[in-house]
């Protein structure tokens, strides 16, 4: 049997796949030596510092779907950050199956050191995608809206 033609390295799934992973793994250099944090805790820390600025707290489930991450690997990454006093967990009041984070005042400090690294990464990034970055940034907004609530392209 003879495949069809295919390439895989033009193939836009692929190709935001390995974008998404290099850019994390180089972005992992920078706060993994200095801040002993994995990928997963620092999604955590910055999820629970900036994704809701009106809520105290963010439930388990909540920051799972926000930072695309499975369930056991939440799980363990704040099982890291509370053995580490990053934050406490506490089961929600409006819903007792769910567990409710937040951050701890060290776990803000920390997250205060973070921000400006993250910062720089993303300066450097826009400098090297300057002349097509708020097109890019639009299209991108766009599709993420519409795979995250059609899950369909």
């Amino acid at each position: 049997m003879t495949l069809p033609d295919f390439d895989l390295e033009t193939f836009l799934p692929y190709q935001f796949s390995v974008i998404a992973e290099q850019l994390s793994k180089e972005l992992a250099k920078r706060y993994r030596a200095q801040f002993d944090l994995g990928t997963a805790e620092w999604r955590i820390l910055i999820n629970l510092a900036y994704a809701d600025k009106n809520a105290q707290r963010s439930s388990v489930k909540d920051i799972q779907a926000r930072v695309t991450l499975d369930k056991p690997k939440v799980s363990r990454a704040v099982a890291r950050l509370e053995s580490r006093a990053l934050l406490t967990k506490s089961i929600s009041a409006s819903d007792k199956r769910l567990l409710d984070l937040e951050l701890t005042a060290e776990g803000r400090a920390l997250v205060a050191q973070l921000v400006p690294i993250a910062q720089s990464f993303q300066a450097a990034l826009k400098r090297r995608l300057s002349a097509d970055l708020d097109q890019l940034s639009d299209t991108l907004g766009i599709l993420k809206t519409e795979l995250t609530h059609d899950h369909t392209v």
